[in-house]
């Protein structure tokens, strides 16, 4: 019984690291494609102005 009690600690604490590093990298590419946006608006803006 203590095998399986152990196991499940593992899986869960594996579970919540690869829960956490996804939401992340989800952050990171959500605010990357935002700068990535609001530069390529910029550019557009000047070009235009030009």
């Amino acid at each position: 019984m203590k095998k399986h009690s152990c196991f499940r600690f593992i899986i869960t604490v594996v579970t919540i690291a690869v829960t956490i590093g996804a939401a992340v990298a989800s952050f990171v590419v959500i605010f990357e494609r935002k700068r990535r946006d609001e530069e390529e608006l910029e550019r557009y803006l000047d070009g235009a102005i030009q």
